[in-house]
């Protein structure tokens, strides 16, 4: 996978929530903090982002907000509305409060949600975003972040045979849009971080490697031959924009490919959990693994499991 789809799929633990809010003025909305990822869609009418500590934000038809590290958010018709908490559930996902039956000129649309993720060893692709997102949409531009927003507004809006289905894959394809597109839109702002590491041509490259192939016994100067520079430019660049040097990002990048593995799939060896991610030595993998988890992979893979056996009770209690 190429690295933004990499650094979403290795934090992901659950499906995706979305619920369809109808609003009419006068109303407000607390979104509590959650350990997910919220998100707010504004499908029809206008409203006010509030977020503590910055200017109230105006948001209208089509805009799309996501608010990536789970803090408390609000949304309203007037920023001086009164709000009225909503109720959150034991997977993270928000319970509007009843839709008003009303139908005025004021009426608001909302499609709101989250996103469940572990945000212990998150990708610093993610560590790095800014408290929100928003991407007003524009015509002509966005085209496909635009057509998934009205797909899922028309799921919602009215249920099918397959929308079960279709739901949680179009809000997985709307996070990588709107990540996709805030990367491209900064990009050109800055001379560092994650958005200029991904729109490098040699930094970008190497990284899609490593992603693509983390058991390539990858060396900088193997890395610095793909991508056209020497090893000392190609290492100078990379450290500067990814954080990190390339060998110590790689060595991450595959303990956390592992952690990953270890988390989904219960009956893989030791063995062949460590060749996936480029160790031939199950002591070596399982002394990388420790240092860098605190735990070795076995007890990684029971602990896991014992947290999915909790989520599990949990939902059914």
């Amino acid at each position: 996978m190429d690295v933004v789809s990499d650094a979403v799929a290795t934090i992901r633990t659950g499906r995706p929530h979305a619920a369809r809010s109808r609003r009419t003025a006068p109303w407000g909305l607390r979104f509590p903090a959650a350990r997910g990822t919220g998100f707010h869609v504004v499908l029809q009418g206008r409203c006010w982002l509030l977020f503590e500590g910055r200017d109230p934000v105006p948001l209208g038809a089509g805009d799309v907000v996501l608010v990536p590290h789970g803090q408390e958010i609000a949304l309203a018709d007037s920023p001086d509305s009164e709000l009225v908490d909503v109720a959150r559930e034991m997977d993270d996902s928000w319970t509007p409060a009843p839709d008003p039956v009303a139908a005025t000129d004021e009426l608001t649309v909302l499609m709101c949600g989250s996103y469940q993720l572990e945000r212990a060893g998150a990708h610093p692709l993610l560590a790095e975003l800014p408290a929100f997102i928003h991407l007003p949409r524009r015509v002509g531009r966005r085209a496909a972040l635009n057509a998934v927003v009205d797909l899922l507004g028309d799921e919602l809006d009215q249920r099918r045979p397959g929308t079960d289905a279709a739901i949680p894959a179009l809000l997985d394809a709307m996070l990588l849009y709107i990540l996709r597109t805030w990367y491209q839109d900064h990009a050109p702002r800055g001379p560092g971080g994650w958005a200029a590491a991904l729109a490098d041509p040699a930094v970008g490259s190497a990284l899609q490697h490593m992603h693509a192939e983390p058991a390539t016994a990858w060396t900088v100067e193997r890395l610095s031959r793909r991508a056209g520079l020497s090893r000392a430019a190609f290492s100078r660049r990379f450290t500067e924009l990814v954080g990190r040097p390339p060998m110590t990002y790689l060595s991450w990048w595959r303990m956390t490919t592992a952690g990953r593995i270890l988390r989904s799939d219960d009956d893989a060896p030791l063995q062949s959990v460590a060749e996936r991610v480029g160790y031939r030595s199950e002591f070596a993998f399982n002394r990388a693994f420790k240092r860098e988890f605190g735990v070795s992979p076995g007890a990684y893979r029971r602990r896991g499991a014992a947290s999915q056996d909790r989520r599990s009770r949990d939902r059914s209690a």
